[in-house]
């Protein structure tokens, strides 16, 4: 029968050297979480001492807590305290767009207010369409022609396929073209339930937000020509939802595929279809849409801890709509997020 043998620690030769090894880097180990943490937590609190806003940019932008305030729809960016920034001064144009007649509906204030200008600045004459807001269109207006280019103001409802039809004859007839469609009107309202989502409130965002980027595409096919492009403003919520915008998330998903299906019906017209997919962005769209408490914590909960400013988000609109930068790009969605929100 054999002998049974004991487990026990290894008893070799180099049994002193190996575990005095074993324990010095235990002890290296235990001095590197040490300095680890020590330096986590000075990073902790210089982060406390910056406010935790991210400025990442030229200039500064405004932080959370912005003022309490609320405006009755459509919004008046006129009204809004801070104003939106939306000259981008140290953006330098470089003939991107040169030559070309954009339309950009919404474009009266917040990201289309931004997109006319940088399109003027990269040489495009601008039409501008517009609800109701005429303080808001006409400083969009000045604003272009300071940049040496022409700008058209159409105000209209583009629910309606008729007048969509007749803002692009207006263009063509005053700009003798049209090269880049920019589809960015929106109407958004919060809701706690989706109880509380009227019919008519539902009717009213998919028309504005879905349907008049539809009526508005096809306007303009007829007068855009190969190296054209159409660019659709998208959102967060139509990639991650919103529990408390559910009709107005669906229409931005909606906007998502209707680019992706636009492109590929388009490609070999040589028109290409892009879109840009914001997070927060500081614009009359949310003051007209929240309670002030609300709207004083807007863009807290992405990683940068605060809303986008409008001139940060429109050089995508350049970048998509210039073939020298993006003639090999069409069908995509393009997020800017300020960091996935919760990090």
């Amino acid at each position: 029968m054999a002998d049974k043998k004991s487990a026990g620690r290894w008893s070799g030769g180099k049994k002193s050297g190996r575990a005095a090894a074993g324990r010095a880097t235990a002890e290296s180990n235990r001095e590197l979480q040490r300095e680890a943490e020590s330096r986590q937590e000075r990073s902790q609190q210089s982060g406390q001492k910056k406010g935790g806003a991210v400025q990442a940019g030229a200039r500064r932008h405004p932080e959370p807590p912005l003022p309490p305030q609320h405006q009755p729809k459509p919004g008046i960016e006129a009204e809004l305290e801070p104003r939106p920034q939306y000259l981008a001064p140290e953006y330098r144009g470089s003939g991107k767009l040169e030559g070309k007649v954009a339309l950009i509906t919404g474009g009266d204030s917040g990201i289309g207010r931004a997109v006319a200008v940088l399109y003027a600045r990269e040489g495009a004459d601008v039409a501008i369409v517009y609800l109701s807001e005429e303080e808001d269109a006409e400083e969009t207006r000045e604003a272009v022609e300071a940049e040496g280019r022409r700008a058209l103001l159409i105000p209209g409802d583009v629910i309606d396929p008729e007048f969509c039809r007749e803002a692009v004859e207006a263009t063509v007839r005053e700009f003798g073209k049209l090269d880049v469609l920019v589809n960015n009107a929106a109407f958004q309202q919060h809701a706690e339930s989706i109880e509380d989502i009227s019919e008519e409130q539902l009717d009213r965002t998919f028309k504005t937000n879905i349907y008049g980027y539809f009526h508005m595409a096809r306007a303009a096919l007829p007068h855009l020509e190969e190296g054209s492009a159409i660019l659709n403003t998208g959102s967060v919520t139509g990639i991650e939802g919103s529990k408390h915008l559910l009709d107005y998330s669906a229409t931005k998903g909606a906007i998502h595929a209707f680019t992706k299906s636009l492109a590929q019906n388009l490609v070999e017209r040589g028109i290409r279809v892009n879109c840009v997919a914001p997070g927060p962005v500081w614009t009359p769209l949310n003051p007209a849409d929240q309670k002030g408490e609300k709207v004083a914590e807007f863009g807290t909960k992405v990683q940068m801890k605060r809303p986008a400013q409008p001139e940060e988000i429109a050089p995508a609109f350049v970048f998509l709509a210039a073939p020298s930068c993006s003639s090999y790009i069409t069908g995509e969605i393009l997020a800017i997020l300020g960091g996935k929100a919760g990090g």
